[in-house]
């Protein structure tokens, strides 16, 4: 009666989502990657604008 899928305990996990697809794992490394980089070249930006706006000043 039971078989055909249609009743389920209440006591089961509910489903797991699916896993990141090819497409998507690329996606959020790129995205990994462009942050890195700009952690790195940020303060380098930041310190040439202040540097350039100094010198506009004197």
């Amino acid at each position: 009666m039971y078989a055909e899928g249609g009743w389920k305990p209440s006591w089961e996990p509910p489903e797991r989502r699916p896993r990141l697809t090819r497409r998507q794992e690329l996606v959020f490394l790129w995205i990994i990657a462009i942050n890195v980089v700009l952690l790195l070249m940020a303060p380098v930006g930041g310190a040439t604008l202040i540097h350039a706006a100094l010198a506009a000043l004197r």
